[in-house]
């Protein structure tokens, strides 16, 4: 039996690890922590969990919780874990950073673009950036996890064939992606109130989000060089999802069955990434739920270039989910466990 924590169990990244540990028999969730909500029923914070989880939430007591569990979620925002983690609680357990505080590989870049000071720095090397399909193996032997950001996993996923491969110039690549509302956190902002969101459609961190340095650093990886994108996102009236629009120049002629052939070599044998049928475009709705990435292509032999698609749901592959199936590896049990939920449609 696998004994769970979640640090900052009442947010949406949060509630969606609940929803998926609950449910399997081979994990037992002893820690609900959340600092806004300590002594009140988790099931009354979220009535969809009433009668499935009957637990108090605690204080986030980390050093505590690492004495009873072999794993530790935590779902809080930028800061926080960089500023409890520390030799000793990594010790006792393996920890899993749904945060941006160990993705990215130079502390003054993560320090820039997010504007906070790194607390533990010397743990940043040691962390495994924890896209499964990329450094699987990694992750296996990590004490330290960085769950990659919502954008970065869909943004890389879409174009990391064609950039590996060297058929694309990077430097004229432009990702276009697009977010549902609970992507932004379950704190109250007035830009993402029902009467702010609905109906519109917006861009923003034009130019300045902070999820672009961690994928140029990913994407740099792949690339064997520096790469510098294009990357704007936009805030869309629905609660899960985000769709990639990616667009980059081509170094070569290639036709479809060349790109399909790369992208299968990439993704053939990946249970959650879905390469689609041709003329197939990726869609949210046909992932919510879910912990499957469907990516697409079309090039465009007018302007030479091609055009490369992702769709996923983004508190699940793209938060809880990937969290999950990071556990599934450290723990040396097949990735798809507990994670095989076909996606909800309608």
């Amino acid at each position: 039996m696998i004994k769970a924590g979640i640090i900052g169990a009442t947010g949406y990244a949060g509630g969606e690890l609940a929803r998926l540990l609950v449910q399997r028999d081979d994990v037992e969730v002893i820690w609900y922590g959340s600092k806004s909500y300590v002594g009140q029923k988790y099931g009354a914070i979220y009535q969809n969990m009433f009668r499935f989880i009957d637990a108090d939430c605690k204080e986030d007591n980390i050093k505590e919780l690492s004495k009873e569990a072999d794993v530790i979620f935590m779902a809080t925002p930028q800061g926080l874990c960089a500023s409890l983690v520390n030799e000793e609680i990594l010790e006792n357990a393996k920890i899993i950073d749904l945060s941006a505080d160990f993705r990215i590989k130079d502390v003054t870049v993560y320090e820039q673009w997010y504007r906070i000071h790194h607390a533990s720095p010397q743990f940043i090397e040691e962390a495994v950036y924890g896209l499964p399909e990329i450094n699987r193996e990694a992750v296996k032997k990590a004490r330290l996890v960085a769950n990659p950001g919502c954008y970065p996993t869909c943004s890389f996923l879409s174009v990391y064939p064609m950039v590996k491969e060297g058929l694309i110039d990077p430097s004229t690549l432009i990702i276009d992606a697009k977010s549902g509302t609970s992507g932004a956190g379950r704190g109250a902002k007035v830009d993402n109130l029902y009467c702010e969101v609905n109906e519109n459609m917006k861009a923003y961190g034009v130019g300045v989000h902070r999820h672009t340095p961690e994928i140029e650093e990913q994407l740099s990886y792949a690339a064997g060089k520096p790469v510098t994108i294009s990357f704007t996102p936009h805030l869309v009236p629905m609660n899960r999802g985000i769709l990639v629009t990616a667009y980059a120049s081509l170094l070569k002629d290639v036709d479809y069955d060349e790109v399909k052939a790369i992208y299968d070599k990439y993704y053939g044998k990946e249970y959650f990434v879905r390469v689609l049928e041709p003329d197939m475009v990726p869609q949210t709705r046909f992932v919510e739920g879910s912990n499957f990435v469907d990516v697409n292509f079309k090039i465009d032999p007018r302007t030479r270039r091609i055009v490369m698609m992702g769709a996923m749901d983004n508190l699940v592959k793209g938060a809880a989910g990937q969290a999950v199936q990071n556990m599934n590896l450290l723990m040396g049990l097949p990735e798809n466990t507990g994670l095989k939920q076909i996606p909800m449609f309608p």
